[in-house]
């Protein structure tokens, strides 16, 4: 028989380390985790025509829905049948706190921050090592500026715009407090293992030993398709890695004092910030 499995969800910021922690993650044989996953989207779509869009909505109890998304996310996994723990990537799950605890109650997030200038700044050296290409992230617009680029992407309904007000939206949340998890990402290139045992322990998952010299990981073939290559590789050794920024000096300085989670007041909810 197999054993009972466990789901937990990573979210936050782009270019803030979700994908090494899944590739970190993934060492552990009793783990499956990787890049963002559809199931999110998917999700959105069957809420959308469960709900008073569809007229026969009105046939569909709440208890149908919850049994009906939960199935959604049991479901797109059950092919891996050897696997315990299953971690789910979207950074759509962190404007999604209270359906996430509706359909597995307790359920825990971590959500990957990192100063947003320098998350801007690492999308931006994506685009300068391209510059014979285009990317989907820009939809395929070949006018454009690092200050229209960055705008593009702060945007509320942009890519890093949308992430970072979810993951505002899950700190300041009423199922902040014991189900999120903030991991930053500085912490988690300069000590990774104290970082790593801090998520283990926030899931309550036994520990397990990981060699943060030798990690692997590439989505070569997605990263293609949206014409950005690298977006998701990672460095075999987890390590900070210093450099100038490539941002002109006053969109950088724009952006520099945006990590909300820093101070200390702000952490109403008493959230495990790392």
């Amino acid at each position: 028989m197999a054993p009972q499995r466990r789901f937990h969800f990573i979210s936050g910021l782009p270019r803030a380390g979700t994908t090494l922690l899944a590739a970190i993650l993934n060492q552990n044989p009793r783990f499956r985790a990787g890049m963002t996953s559809p199931v999110a989207d998917i999700m959105g779509v069957v809420v959308a025509e469960a709900s008073t869009r569809n007229d026969f909505a009105f046939d569909v109890t709440d208890e149908q829905r919850t049994a009906l998304l939960r199935g959604l996310v049991e479901n797109f996994y059950s092919v891996d049948t050897e696997t315990e723990v299953i971690f789910d990537m979207s950074r759509l799950w962190c404007s999604r706190m209270g359906l996430l605890n509706a359909l597995f109650p307790g359920v825990k997030v971590v959500a990957c921050v990192r100063q947003l200038a320098w998350v801007l700044d690492s999308m931006e050296r994506l685009v300068q090592k391209q510059p014979v290409s285009v990317s989907k992230v820009f939809r395929y617009d070949t006018n454009t500026t690092v200050y229209s680029r960055v705008e593009a992407l702060t945007d509320p309904r942009g890519m890093v715009g949308f992430a970072y007000q979810a993951t505002k939206e899950a700190f300041y949340g009423e199922h902040a407090r014991d189900h999120l998890l903030l991991l930053t990402y500085e912490s988690l290139v300069r000590a990774p293992e104290a970082s790593v045992r801090a998520v283990y322990a926030f899931l309550g998952e036994p520990w397990f030993e990981h060699d943060f010299n030798h990690i692997q990981y590439n989505a070569d073939e997605f990263d293609a398709r949206v014409g950005m290559p690298g977006l998701h590789t990672v460095r075999a050794k987890v390590e900070a890695v210093e450099r100038p920024p490539v941002l002109p000096r006053e969109v950088f300085g724009r952006f520099a004092n945006e990590a909300f989670w820093a101070d200390p007041k702000n952490n109403v909810n008493q959230v495990t910030i790392v």
